[in-house]
């Protein structure tokens, strides 16, 4: 009896713990997440309830919500990894990784052509006030920046530590677009610090918890955390300087007459 009894309790499924590791992770990729959501809602993800708001500042292209189940897809997987990490299915970690992977191609390729049919626009970009061939930087500049992040992710996946960082630092570059369409007065305020937009500065603080995470738990910031922060921050100054250069315009236009406008 006493065998049959250890066998039965043996048997039971074990109770898997979070630890703080895996509740900063699983939290702070919500956070992202619904950064994204929140931006998105009136002109995508809840488009029905929002119909003028939706008309006036949503893309017209019906590309675009092809578009945006892309990217969606992308913040939902960035939020199911560490989940499953969390409740100790590696293994179906491990296979959404290969999707993850694949996604990931399709959003480079999905969101250049996006930025570019925007840029084409006789309006430009929704809601920006600067012209469509020098904005055009911004969005290029951020997908460069998160294949860049993803691709030193794959090739570090047997490093967890550096792995999970850099999709952290993959999926920040890219939640700009939400994070400028938030629903708050400041959005539209003069930034305070030069060559940063508000939109730059609120996409930095969500570098801060990475790095106050960093000094909690190790007692020094991870490299990854540092220089792949410090690069994403560097660029938003730089990308503006670039833009009004005239190779950049030239480029550009290049670049934008490929969709044939």
């Amino acid at each position: 009896m006493t065998t049959q009894a250890g066998s039965i309790i043996g048997a039971a499924p074990r109770r898997v713990r979070w630890s703080a590791e895996r509740r900063f992770h699983v939290g702070f990729a919500a956070a992202i997440t619904a950064a994204v959501l929140l931006g998105f809602s009136r002109t995508f993800f809840l488009r029905p309830w929002f119909p003028e708001w939706a008309h006036a500042h949503g893309a017209p292209e019906p590309f675009f919500y092809f578009h945006g189940v892309v990217f969606a897809g992308w913040f939902l997987l960035l939020l199911a990894q560490p989940s499953l990490v969390a409740a100790g299915r590696v293994d179906i970690h491990r296979r959404l990784g290969r999707l993850g992977a694949g996604l990931a191609v399709s959003m480079v390729l999905v969101g250049t052509v996006g930025a570019l049919k925007a840029a084409g626009r006789p309006t430009g970009f929704i809601d920006v006030p600067l012209p469509p061939l020098q904005f055009l930087v911004v969005p290029l500049a951020d997908i460069l920046l998160f294949g860049t992040f993803v691709s030193l992710a794959l090739v570090n996946r047997r490093t967890p530590q550096s792995h999970k960082r850099y999709m952290l630092l993959a999926s920040i570059a890219i939640m700009e677009a939400g994070v400028a369409r938030w629903p708050f007065a400041v959005m539209t305020a003069t930034s305070p610090v030069p060559g940063f937009s508000m939109t730059d500065l609120f996409v930095d603080l969500f570098v801060v918890p990475m790095v106050v995470w960093d000094l909690a738990s190790r007692g020094r910031v991870h490299p990854v955390t540092l220089w792949g922060g410090a690069v994403l921050i560097a660029a938003q100054p730089l990308r503006m300087m670039l833009s009004e250069t005239h190779a950049w315009l030239a480029f550009a236009a290049w670049a934008v007459g490929l969709l044939g406008r």
